[in-house]
């Protein structure tokens, strides 16, 4: 279509009638498509169904012989040079995974049959719809990929801080990221869902409709990486020497603690710092605060793959905490940065592909479409070079060294010797030979993995579950993270211009979730708030899901502002002391005046409540709050610190003032409350209760929520 909406002809580019010259228009509109009322095609014009992979059997394995999903996914995997496609936006750490103990009795892989064996891994996070450019904090789904460089080859976890993804089948993936991505006409937004495309593909996919929850929840914001949890999303297979197999969800468990910001907090952050999440990786890392997290597996058994109500093959599903608790196995420490982000963090390239022996796949379509993908990807990134692997980062550690017939392309770094470059001759006196089981070679679990089914484009029936888990993720959070979720899609589809095939779509959707969550989001989109539809409602809720719901396991690495003043010396040195208290608990202390000078860390214009984990306003810093007075400081600009007190009371962050620092808290009750502390001294007592507030992190009695009467 034009800018008026009317139909463009289409015209065949190769036709020498066409008119114009490249500065015109007219030159450009001959190249425009019309889609309208047209079939699906392949690049070669062959009418296909490419909403669904081929695979042997409704849940059987992805067929290699489909050529719509090849060439589909192959074109999504060369639409960007050399950013990713999707992760751009990431930072990374090195550091190590030591095995809680040996589970030979599970697996053959052998990073986990020792007690206190450990091996180097390296673990990059990042967000998924923004480019490299976009800021840390914007509300995503944020991937959690770690590598183990074992000493069997290099196995990846590709994996999200989300356990389930938005869609089942692999052929989708392409849909998903051109929905959420920006609009192709004007590149906006940035980073961001809230806009027709996405939510028209939520709405007509409602397999979306899980990981949506998970995501508009504080999930979606982290308040640093070292506060989310990983997942490895998919089912996977673990495997004995023996042969014999159980399926497996990995998790990690952060050790820090889960934590997240809310709504204003993370915009605030996001224009502060685009950087604070690369940022508070690396400064904890660099401080010695080395992150922790628990790495976990649910065990089940093959043949309870339909024995809890849904598929364990389905992407889209949980497997509730109190049905299958998690076993921790091991632990992983992150505790050395990058010496450059190019050459480590952008260059590494991650597959789920990256097996050893003793792990294997499952017919997941999501994952077997995965497999596929990511190399495929990699070399792209690569410009086409196949000898990625080679590169430093990406360099297996595995005894067995690097050994085949594999030869030359682009950027060839090994010079083979052997003049017979292929398997099974006799010129070569050492040619690799093929590695058997027996010899430690990789062997496919061959337990239940027979198919015998006809050739089908389809969903399995077993999948088609969509509302069940995305209820029971809304009746296991805490009312205040259900409001988040409330105000995230009232904020989203409030950016939906499209109202009835797009807005009234999704709160429809959204009633199989809730009557309540439909009725208290139609009320602010100007939609039809729908009736109850009791046949897709339970009241069941499961552990684990809440982010808010625990505290913090430790304090280290949070950032505390203490505010003062250069007016005075008394509370200058007294805010230098509290920092250095602090300091000593592992906190990031920050004292905060008008001017830099001695003992001053930064200044009131440089600083934000969004920066900062908690408060402390020192002694003597009464001028600065006075209403009557506080216009006139010179704090560049005037109120900042009324302004930064207001906030982080308003984000439910622990704050105490000593002495006459009290007047900060008269805009906000000028009482002490659950997080809210007014000393007239300061001694350990103070300094503790002060921790013990840091580890609540976010105290929701303060987040507006919304009156009875519209729920």
């Amino acid at each position: 279509m034009d800018s008026r909406g009317e139909q463009l002809e289409r015209r065949d580019p190769s036709d020498s009638t066409a008119s114009g010259s490249p500065g015109d228009q007219s030159f450009l509109d001959q190249f425009v498509i019309n889609d309208t009322d047209t079939f699906t095609t392949t690049d070669f014009g062959t009418p296909v169904d490419d909403t669904h992979s081929l695979k042997a059997g409704s849940r059987g394995p992805t067929l290699l012989e489909d050529f719509v999903f090849r060439t589909k996914l192959t074109r999504f995997d060369h639409e960007r040079v050399p950013e990713r496609a999707v992760h751009a936006r990431g930072a990374g750490a090195h550091g190590y995974f030591e095995s809680y103990g040996d589970w030979s009795n599970i697996t053959a892989a052998s990073f986990l049959t020792q007690a206190g064996k450990q091996t180097p891994v390296f673990l990059r996070f990042s967000t998924v719809a923004g480019s490299r450019g976009s800021a840390d904090t914007a509300r995503d789904v944020h991937g959690t990929a770690v590598r183990f460089y074992t000493d069997e080859g290099n196995f990846d976890i590709v994996g999200n801080n989300i356990p389930v993804f938005f869609i089942q089948d692999a052929i989708q993936f392409p849909d998903l990221i051109h929905a959420v991505k920006p609009s192709p006409d004007n590149e906006i937004p940035q980073a961001a869902t809230a806009h027709d495309s996405a939510y028209d593909f939520f709405s007509r996919n409602p397999s979306t409709l899980h990981t949506l929850m998970w995501a508009l929840s504080g999930h979606g914001i982290p308040r640093s990486f070292r506060h989310l949890d990983g997942f490895g999303v998919h089912t996977f297979r673990l495997v004995t020497d023996s042969g014999q197999s159980k399926l497996v969800k990995f998790h990690f468990k952060s050790l820090q603690g889960k934590a997240s910001l809310i709504w204003p907090e993370a915009q605030a952050l996001g224009g502060q710092d685009a950087d604070a999440h690369r940022r508070d990786l690396w400064n904890a890392i660099e401080a010695g605060h080395f992150p922790e997290w628990e790495m976990a597996v649910q065990i089940m058994n093959e043949e309870d793959a339909l024995a809890f109500g849904f598929d364990l093959l389905d992407p889209t599903k949980i497997v509730p905490q109190d049905i299958v608790p998690l076993t921790p196995i091991g632990k992983l420490v992150l505790n050395r940065n990058p010496t450059n982000y190019f050459a480590e963090t952008e260059q590494v390239m991650f597959s789920i592909g990256h097996v050893v022996r003793g792990i294997d796949f499952t017919e997941d379509p999501l994952m077997q479409g995965r497999l596929f993908s990511y190399v495929d990807t990699q070399l792209n990134r690569a410009m086409g070079s196949p000898n990625f692997e080679q590169i430093p980062i990406n360099r297996p550690r595995s005894r067995f060294g690097v050994h085949n017939v594999n030869r030359d392309g682009a950027m060839q770094q090994f010079i083979p010797s052997s003049i017979a470059p292929y398997m099974n001759n006799t010129l070569n006196s050492g040619s690799p030979r093929p590695a058997t089981q027996n010899e430690g070679g990789f062997f496919t679990a061959p337990a239940r993995r027979v198919v015998d089914g006809n050739y089908v484009r389809d969903v399995s029936p077993t999948f088609l579950d969509y509302w069940t888990q995305p209820r029971l993720f809304w009746n296991s959070i805490l009312p205040a993270e259900q409001q988040m979720v409330v105000n995230a899609l009232r904020f989203e589809l409030g950016h939906v211009q499209t109202m009835m095939s797009v807005r009234q779509a999704m709160v429809g959707q959204l009633n199989r979730i809730s009557n309540d969550l439909a009725v208290r989001v139609a009320s602010a989109i100007g939609v039809d708030s729908p009736s109850p539809d009791p046949q897709y409602y339970h009241e069941n809720k499961t552990i684990g899901l809440s982010v808010f719901n625990e505290t913090l396991k430790t304090v280290v690495g949070l950032n505390v502002a203490v505010l003062s003043t250069t007016n005075s010396s008394d509370s200058l040195n007294q805010a230098k002391s509290i920092a250095q208290t602090l300091s000593g608990k592992g906190l990031n202390a920050q004292v905060v005046a008008e001017v830099f000078a001695d003992g001053v860390d930064t200044t009131y214009i440089a600083s934000d409540a969004a920066l900062f984990d908690g408060v402390v306003v020192a002694d003597g810093t009464s001028g600065l709050f006075d209403p009557l007075t506080s216009s006139m400081v010179a704090t560049f600009p005037p109120r900042r610190p009324l302004q930064i007190v207001m906030d982080a009371y308003s984000q439910g962050k622990a704050i105490v003032a000593v002495g006459n620092g009290n007047e900060a808290l008269s805009q906000v009750g000028g009482q002490e409350r659950a997080g809210v502390r007014i000393v007239n001294s300061t001694d350990s007592t103070t300094w503790d209760a002060f921790e013990d507030d840091l580890k609540q992190f976010k105290f929701l009695d303060r987040y507006p929520m919304d009156p009875p009467s519209s729920q």
